[in-house]
């Protein structure tokens, strides 16, 4: 049945929420917390209201309000090598970033000591992931989909599901069982529903298992086509008739004063023509796919609520942590095939412009696919009632880093061999240290590669290019990006430009 919040639990997870404290002689074993994972995908930096967003997520917020918010945590700008990289603790092109050949997943790992290993949601991997370390799977096993209807044919009562091409059916899977243009029979199917509803339905299977588990759970919203149920854009639907560059300078204002962004960040050029010169059509036009992209994330956070009820209601909250990311940043790509079905329904297939992408973006350059960052920097808020202390921090983190901190805090090791074949060292430095309100000894360098787009990290330093020549930014003096320092500094440049090289070659490297 379709998904409502009432009054009574949306007051319910407000108390809930506002009381993290242990009871006395109930302190949890430390060393196995229940983990869960939750991903959203090509969701932009400040869409989030706990960063910024004017899009109402309060359970995320309330999230962040009891966790620690990260300011400069990354992915790796692309869906599937975010995949690979966030699963294996590893630089995806180092292990296979398709098949992940020569990494271990978290779910291989943690089984080692003892964890129902779950997933839910988008995997776009090829082999399947119960076949990779994890015992129960619902969801899409591919890049994307319609998400009222995955499938090719129509349900009674419907159009035909709109399709980013005629010839592309999408992989579906339930558990084991692969399901090439999967139609649920169910008429209030929706990705994010039914996601969440399978990972609940587990959570009470496996609630009187004398074991903890991990729960992954990869949304694929808001990545496109953009679909929506009406109740869910009507809260949104006209109030983004002031347009990206007044919603660019609001974000920006609010970033500030919670202290997201710092005084030395500046509000980069926006990325299309100004607001005003649309005409009132095509305003009324940009405002729905705003408006359907932001129901989007409004129902994950809606969902999140009623998981995190759910593990309140399993007394599994105290000893749970919980962490939430995006796989890149806001998306710019264009395929709409339905461009005289609006979007929404089951029907279209469109996406959000360019324009609003730059502006779930804020404050940062370019977009998913590229390196710069609005590609590859992520909201990251880690959640531990006990352990993680409320706040923010600047520490630098990516991806890698979390198979490591699964490791660190649980004891597991990582294999010397997976599916026949021996893995790379992990990369990845655990993040517990920063849970714990310490200084990490950083990453030496942090490593970016997506067809042309490639980038380093060498502390406050950072070449990127698309392509083209390598530039250099100071991300300390300049987080935005706007002061190219390549010619100023060609030496540096130069170096960089050379260890990203070192790197990718080391990367073609198989273990022997």
């Amino acid at each position: 049945m379709r998904l409502f919040f009432s009054s009574f639990l949306f007051t319910s997870l407000l108390i809930g929420f506002a009381s993290d404290s242990l009871p006395a002689g109930t302190e949890p074993d430390r060393t196995r917390p229940n983990i869960v994972l939750i991903m959203v995908d090509d969701m932009g930096y400040s869409d989030i209201g706990c960063y910024g967003g004017e899009i109402k997520t309060p359970n995320l917020d309330r999230l962040a309000g009891g966790g620690l918010r990260f300011t400069q945590f990354y992915n790796t700008a692309k869906c599937h090598t975010t995949r690979a990289e966030l699963l294996t603790g590893n630089y995806a092109y180092s292990i296979g970033d398709n098949n992940m050949e020569h990494g271990a997943t978290f779910g291989e790992v943690l089984r080692t000591v003892g964890y129902r290993t779950l997933i839910a949601g988008k995997w776009h991997q090829k082999p399947l992931p119960t076949t990779r370390g994890f015992d129960r799977y619902f969801g899409l096993a591919d890049g994307c989909s319609n998400f009222f209807n995955p499938g090719l044919k129509a349900r009674p009562g419907e159009g035909p599901p709109g399709r980013k091409g005629k010839t592309r059916v999408r992989r579906w899977a339930i558990e084991d069982k692969v399901i090439m243009g999967y139609t649920s029979p169910d008429k209030d199917f929706y990705h994010t529903d039914a996601f969440t509803s399978y990972a609940m339905e587990r959570l009470d299977e496996y609630k009187d298992e004398d074991k903890p588990f991990i729960l992954y759970l990869p949304y694929t919203a808001p990545h496109y086509p953009l679909h929506a149920w009406p109740e869910d854009i009507a809260k949104y639907r006209g109030k983004y008739k002031i347009g990206w560059d007044e919603i660019r300078k609001q974000r920006f204002a609010r970033m500030n004063k919670m202290g997201i962004i710092g005084p030395n960040h500046k509000l980069t050029p926006r990325a299309s023509r100004a607001w005003d010169e649309l005409t009132e059509k095509q305003k009324d036009e940009e405002d729905l796919k705003m408006a359907v992209y932001a129901a989007m994330i409004d129902r994950v956070d809606q969902n999140l609520g009623r998981l995190f009820a759910k593990l309140r209601e399993l007394s599994k909250w105290n000893n749970t942590l919980i962490m939430f990311l995006t796989d890149n940043g806001a998306c710019p790509e264009q395929p709409n095939t339905t461009p005289d079905i609006p979007p929404g329904p089951v029907e279209s297939y469109r996406t959000v412009s360019v324009a609003w992408a730059n502006a779930s973006n804020t404050p940062y350059r370019k977009f998913k696919s590229t390196d710069y960052e609005g590609g590859i920097r992520t909201p990251f808020i880690a959640h531990w009632p006990g352990v993680i202390k409320p706040g923010l921090t600047g520490q630098v983190g990516h991806i890698i880093d979390v198979s490591a901190t699964f490791r660190d805090i649980t004891g597991a090791k990582y294999p010397g061999e997976v599916v026949g074949n021996r893995t790379k060292p992990p990369a990845g430095k655990s993040l517990l240290p920063v849970f714990k309100g310490k200084q990490r000894e950083p990453h030496a360098e942090i490593y970016w590669h997506f067809s042309r787009a490639n980038a380093v990290r060498q502390g406050d330093l950072k070449v990127v290019r698309a392509g083209k020549a390598w530039e250099l930014y100071d991300l300390k003096a300049d987080p935005t990006e706007m002061n190219n320092l390549a010619r100023e500094r060609p030496e540096k440049t130069a170096e960089l430009a050379q260890m990203w090289e070192a790197w990718r070659d080391n990367c073609k490297i198989k273990p022997e």
